[in-house]
């Protein structure tokens, strides 16, 4: 199956912008092509609503999230509060579905690669079991090259296919600072694992031939099925 997971550090650090970016980039560069997008589980409101907004008028591509939650904390906590079950078999159907109806599948996945999915498992178990290539999405700030290497740590130890490693401006942010705090050469160093480019802070967020051209600019081959 054709997919890739975008997976984070932690939360809030630009896995939906790098998302949103490659499905623009699919839909402008790859038209004849479908595409599915999903949110493995969404707690809280927003990026599932994010996805309609942008792409649900496009007739190729597909928005899914099969399991959502009303309440924003990490999954088996917002099941307890609603009284509810995670079930992966559903989100796995999904997923399959998707994988068998589409050309490619882009899923988001929720938090950092040790965020907890079920009160036994993390994205880094899934992504390993479900045998998913992933790209890891680095905010440039202070602290990022630590969380970096953890996630590395952990991709290797439930070995998944980690593409490589995206920084990505969570605020504006200068040369010096990206040289400071996610300084390219030693996170490759650190981790063995390529950087495949820099996400520009973005103000607009809906401006889809921006996006594309955001996507265009990462080193789109090592992880995109051309």
């Amino acid at each position: 199956m054709k997919a890739l997971l975008v997976v984070g550090t932690d939360t809030e650090v630009g896995k939906t912008v790098l998302t949103s970016s490659l499905a623009a980039y699919w839909q402008i560069y790859q038209p004849n092509k479908s595409l599915g997008l999903m949110k493995l589980i969404e707690t809280g409101i927003g990026d599932r609503e994010f996805y309609q907004e942008l792409f649900g008028s496009s007739p190729s591509l597909e928005i899914a999230a099969p399991l959502r939650f009303q309440t924003p904390v990490a999954p088996p906590i917002a099941a307890e509060r609603e009284g509810r079950d995670i079930d992966l078999g559903q989100v796995w159907q999904e997923f399959r579905r998707l994988g068998q109806q589409k050309d490619f599948v882009l899923v988001e996945a929720l938090g950092g690669l040790g965020s907890p999915v079920t009160h036994e498992l993390t994205v880094a178990d899934l992504a390993g079991e479900w045998r998913l290539s992933v790209v890891l999405v680095v905010p440039i700030k202070l602290g990022a090259i630590a969380q970096t290497v953890a996630n590395v740590a952990l991709a290797r130890q439930c070995r998944i296919d980690l593409k490589g490693i995206v920084l990505n401006c969570v605020q504006p942010c200068t040369e010096q600072q990206l040289a400071d705090w996610t300084p390219i050469e030693l996170l490759e160093s650190l981790t063995c694992i390529p950087v495949l480019g820099v996400l520009p802070y973005l103000s607009d967020r809906n401006d889809l031939k921006k996006l594309a051209l955001v996507a265009s600019n990462l080193a789109l081959e090592k992880f995109l099925p051309w």
